[in-house]
């Protein structure tokens, strides 16, 4: 039976797509590949069958949903950041693009290597996937005529350097933790105001006694304390009621505190003491629920803007988004699949399950309107030409135009009627989608110039050269960051962190979630900034003749 072009190499992209994910499932002391699997198996099939190509709007097509999808879910923590540490972000944004850069450029002029292959090599000890497509989009709308060849390379440099931009962090993560003597429980215990300390989230029951506290309303009690938790139900006589921020407490009354365990103990120390008794037992009056936010309309409102407490005797203890759970403030904002614990009258939940919406079917559902406007929007912002300093024209691409309509509509949240941000189970699922197409079809497409490449005297050369890169590299940039910036080493080994198998390793050794908080901070920056120097150092090298 004979098969088209077309249908072959469809059985190939995802033949690459389902070995990639086997291979990268599997784990190495806690890490693993991830999906970049895919781009490796890719490589192995183009190598084998260097005549099967995958047509490059299927590339394009992946790389635009993968970019638009994160850039909807990063845009509120990426302008948070600008406001609360915009300008330290900034510069250790540009500082660790501009210390690997010039690494990566001396490499390519002291062994040769060509523009496309160092811009490569520099997407690659970054691990970024959307710089090298960026990089490929640029090349392949530049008016060279090897525009084929010189992409082929610059995938080549990406794989080569990749393992090596995984592993070099991490040794250097090791050493200068050595060097430093880093203490992570002093510092997270200083950051604690700031960043909660990753613990999982507790719930105690409080015996009131200190007459400090006693008649002095909770919205005042919690700012003298400066306490992070949540105050939920009370007893007063063993009639049950909810804490609001106007209650006021009497000596011997119980009450439902939730927090993180250190917080806890802090607070239980000043007003009282713990009992053991779960006041969550009693269902008499009060039901504790997780509900769904699956509802448009209230989808990008903060809990304040809700005014739940106007309408009934509710509570908002917890908010789960994926795998995090968190404490909910005024300030919370709700986004669409959302998970928060409510605590209210049995009465009231199914209200409040019509007005949250409650229903896991609706969050499977993609707003094709939003979704389009969107994705079209991005495409536009990318085909916008500028010029930069030297006569370098730039543009964002499909890569970069996505990322930025991403960031800016999920900043925005909603405009009237339309909801920008997506679900968070269908975004992953979007991003994996989309990462899987570029992959695939990037490595089946250059697999071919790979293993040339690696049987030439240049392959080692450039192995050695992103080995050095990575490891040196980013010691000096961990030093800068510690020394210069004053950056607290747990949050600064998260802002530093390229890949999530660097991300896992620094939570691992920090022993909490500290390195989350940094790697928030910082990734938007970094995601856009690498997609630029990338770009700029090929267009740098290129004019010097390489």
């Amino acid at each position: 039976m004979q098969h088209s072009g077309s249908e072959e190499a469809l059985l190939y992209l995802f033949l690459a797509a389902a070995c990639g994910s086997f291979l990268g499932n599997l784990k190495w002391r806690g890490n693993g590949l991830g999906v970049a699997a895919v781009l490796f198996v890719g490589l192995a099939i183009g190598a084998l069958r260097p005549d099967v190509k995958i047509p490059d709007i299927l590339k394009l097509l992946g790389l635009s949903i993968f970019v638009y999808s994160i850039g909807l879910s990063s845009g509120p923590s990426f302008f948070a950041s600008l406001k609360s540490r915009g300008a330290t972000n900034l510069v250790l944004a540009l500082l660790v693009l501009c210390i690997l850069s010039v690494f990566i450029g001396g490499f390519a002029i002291l062994f040769g290597f060509s523009a496309a292959a160092a811009a490569g090599l520099l997407a690659g000890i970054t691990t970024n996937t959307p710089a090298l497509a960026g990089l490929l989009d640029a090349i392949q709308s530049s008016p060279e005529a090897q525009s084929d060849a010189f992409s082929n390379s610059a995938v080549v440099g990406y794989s080569i350097s990749y393992p090596m931009g995984v592993l070099g962090l991490m040794i250097a993560m090791a050493v200068m933790q050595r060097v430093f003597r880093i203490d992570y429980a002093a510092e997270t215990k200083k950051l604690g105001n700031e960043f909660p300390g990753g613990q999982p989230i507790l719930q105690q029951t409080l015996v009131i006694s200190n007459p400090t506290y006693i008649g002095v309303p909770l919205r005042d009690l919690k700012k003298r304390l400066g306490a992070q938790v949540i105050f939920g139900r009370m007893y007063r006589n063993e009639q049950p009621a909810l804490c609001h921020l106007e209650t006021t407490f009497e000596a011997g009354d119980l009450v439902a505190i939730t927090g993180e365990a250190d917080e806890l103990g802090r607070v239980v120390q000043i007003l009282g003491k713990t009992i053991d008794r779960d006041l969550s037992d009693d269902r008499s009056v009060f039901h504790m629920r997780r509900i769904f936010i699956s509802n448009p309309e209230i989808a990008g409102k903060s809990v304040a803007e809700l005014n739940l407490n106007e309408q009934y005797p509710v509570i908002l203890t917890r908010i789960k988004r994926g795998d995090a759970d968190a404490l909910v403030n005024a300030q919370t904002v709700l986004e669409l699949g959302d998970r928060v614990r409510v605590l209210a009258r049995e009465e009231d939940l199914p209200a409040l399950e019509k007005m949250f919406g409650d229903s896991y079917e609706h969050l499977s559902h993609i707003d094709l309107m939003s979704f389009g406007l969107g994705m079209g929007l991005g495409i536009l912002i990318g085909s916008i030409q500028m010029t930069l300093p030297g006569g370098i024209l730039f543009s964002l691409g499909f890569a970069g135009g996505p990322l930025v309509a991403g960031l800016i509509l999920s900043y925005l949240r909603r405009s009237g009627p339309i909801v920008w941000s997506l679900p968070y189970s269908a975004n992953l699922t979007l991003r994996q989608i989309g990462l899987m197409l570029m992959l695939a079809a990037i490595g089946i497409n250059s697999g071919a110039t790979f293993l040339s490449t690696m049987l030439s005297a240049a392959g080692p050369l450039m192995f050695i050269s992103s080995a050095v890169v990575s490891i040196l590299g980013s010691i000096l940039i961990i030093w800068a960051g510690y020394k210069l910036f004053k950056i607290p080493y747990v949050l600064l080994i998260g802002m530093i962190s390229h890949h999530p198998a660097n991300l896992d390793f620094a939570n691992n050794q920090a022993q909490n979630k500290i390195p989350t908080y940094g790697y928030a901070l910082v990734y938007p920056l970094l995601l856009i900034g690498k997609i630029v120097f990338v770009q700029m150092l090929w267009q740098v090298l290129k004019i010097a003749g390489y």
